[in-house]
């Protein structure tokens, strides 16, 4: 998004020859990157522009907005103080074209470089526009980004001749690169993956750590400021903006997460409760995926920490499973399966999303606690994410590409190489199960073992048909009905068929009936 912007003030033309003017992208904010790591600053320039097209392909909430913007404009300081002159074009600098490749045009007319070099994009669509641009311009290069675990090229050979690529199997395979969690040639305690020691609902009472706050400085008050002029119509607080926007910042944050929030964060990492949206999450993925922390060093800190005792294997490896595993499997998937994986739609689902996704007015509680906190602090975590409101999306038959638009536009660690795959893949199933084994359907039985929601929710999650019967519960069986020529034959579906196929036929179609029901209230706009 914005992620992809940088800016440009006046300066005058080079006496001497100018070498390379260098782009960095707003999701490149990291000084050892492949564009930066070999420049001279005695002979390149490095161009950052900040651009509206890049806040407006989908209507990126307006904090997200402001953290890519503000972190590229403290990252533009830093590269001064390495030496490097910085041309930033800011938002509303007169004679900004909007776009990227307008902003790199002109600095090439103005500066005539010898060579223009940029880090490959992280999204396709960007990717693709620089790839076409490179075909008219000789002189451009586009440099790998090598602040991945697997290199997309590494990713392709581990794919080749496999009919399914799960990841599990990836996993296990990094592991062995990295050495993180290893012993000797087996996995440390003897087990590859503790996911069943991750679910635990959270106990009445416990307590949950407070989240350092980061208050805004004056360039962030600046850049709140002009998001709130140009991008007006964005759904989402902006006045509740309190991330990090700089590396000792980001690094303040993860050091918090490690002592206070990792060593529970694998019994609880699943858990879900009313006005807490973080609990013991880490909220460094937004940091990380700018390139304000290295992944890396992350899983590195993280291993350390279980070495010296300071945590449980199952926060270790759970934490660690999540970006050396997950992270590193969707990007992979994405590059190999791009552009044509994007219009993938299994199921043929059709129908709209629904207007509470952006405005959270809806009776369902749990509905209402994910999307309320993601208004207000454009986060909530991965279960929130494939159980509530994706798990909704699914059951119901959202198209795919309206969901896969709202969650890039939402979460402030949205990017379309990491959202695109979670999504369509994890959370729709749309890609037919190449990356998920089967899909991550339930009814509100598992909202209410992981969380406090259905205790104070205006429906009742031990109902399945009527006005005031948890709609998960309907549209779950809906789901399976309509869907059973497909999944029937999922070997790990076969227990949740042989339920069904056990169902009171009477009850099987009421809970039909009524799925039908609240389908036909969705069609016709209504809020559940």
């Amino acid at each position: 998004m914005l992620a992809h912007c940088a800016a440009v003030a006046v300066i005058p033309v080079f006496a001497m020859t100018l070498r390379n003017l260098v782009l960095v992208l707003g999701d490149q904010l990291s000084p050892s990157i492949s564009s930066l790591a070999q420049a001279d600053p005695a002979r390149d320039r490095i161009l950052m522009a900040e651009v509206a097209e890049e806040g407006r392909y989908v209507p990126h909430h307006p904090q997200k907005i402001v953290f890519v913007l503000s972190a590229m404009r403290h990252f533009a300081a830093e590269l001064r103080a390495l030496g490097f002159t910085v041309d930033y074009v800011e938002l509303n600098d007169p004679g900004n074209t909007g776009s990227l490749l307008g902003e790199l045009e002109r600095a090439r007319e103005r500066l005539v470089p010898e060579g223009v070099v940029l880090t490959e994009p992280g999204e396709w669509r960007l990717f693709e526009q620089f790839s076409r641009q490179a075909a008219r311009w000789p002189e451009l290069v586009m440099l790998e980004d090598d602040r991945f675990f697997c290199s997309r090229a590494r990713f392709a050979r581990w794919a080749s001749g496999r009919k399914q690529l799960r990841m599990e199997y990836f996993y296990r395979e990094m592991r062995r690169d990295t050495g993180l969690l290893m012993n000797g040639g087996e996995p440390e305690g003897g087990e590859w993956n503790l996911d069943v020691q991750n679910r635990k609902a959270l106990p009445k009472g416990t307590r949950i750590p407070a989240q350092p706050r980061f208050e805004p400085d004056t360039v962030t008050r600046a850049v709140m400021d002009l998001v709130a002029s140009h991008f007006p119509d964005h759904y989402g607080r902006l006045d509740a903006f309190d991330y990090p926007v700089t590396r000792e910042a980001a690094e303040s944050l993860w050091r918090h997460f490690l002592q206070v929030g990792l060593p529970q964060f694998g019994d609880y990492q699943d858990a879900m409760a009313d006005g807490q949206p973080f609990l013991f999450h880490a909220r460094i993925a937004a940091a990380m995926n700018t390139g304000l922390l290295d992944p890396a060093r992350v899983c590195e800190q993280v291993a350390e920490a279980y070495r010296r005792g300071a945590v449980a294997l199952n926060s270790a490896e759970g934490f660690i499973r999540q970006i050396l595993g997950w992270r590193e499997y969707v990007r992979g998937i994405y590059w190999l399966m791009m552009p044509d994986y994007a219009s993938r739609n299994a199921f043929g689902n059709q129908r709209e999303l629904p207007e509470f996704y952006w405005d959270g007015n809806t009776r369902m509680n749990c509905m209402a606690q994910a999307i309320g906190q993601t208004l207000e602090h454009a986060y909530a975590h991965h279960i929130q994410r494939l159980m509530v409101t994706g798990n909704f999306a699914l059951l119901a038959g959202i198209e795919p590409k309206q969901i896969c638009d709202w969650y890039l536009a939402v979460y402030m660690d949205a990017y379309d190489w990491v959202e695109l795959p979670n999504t369509l893949g994890m959370v729709m199933h749309a890609d037919g199960g190449y990356l998920g084994s089967k899909p991550y359907c339930a009814s509100g039985q598992y909202i209410k073992r992981m969380s406090d929601h259905c205790k104070s929710c205006h429906y009742k999650v031990s109902e399945h048909t009527g006005e005031r019967a948890c709609p998960f519960n309907a549209l779950y069986w809906h789901f399976l009905i309509r869907h059973q020529d497909r999944l029937g034959g999922n070997h790990r579906m076969a227990m949740v068929y042989r339920n069904l196929e056990r169902m009171d036929p009477a009850r099987r179609e009421a809970v039909w009936a009524w799925g039908e029901n609240l389908l036909a209230r969705l069609d016709r706009g209504e809020r559940l």
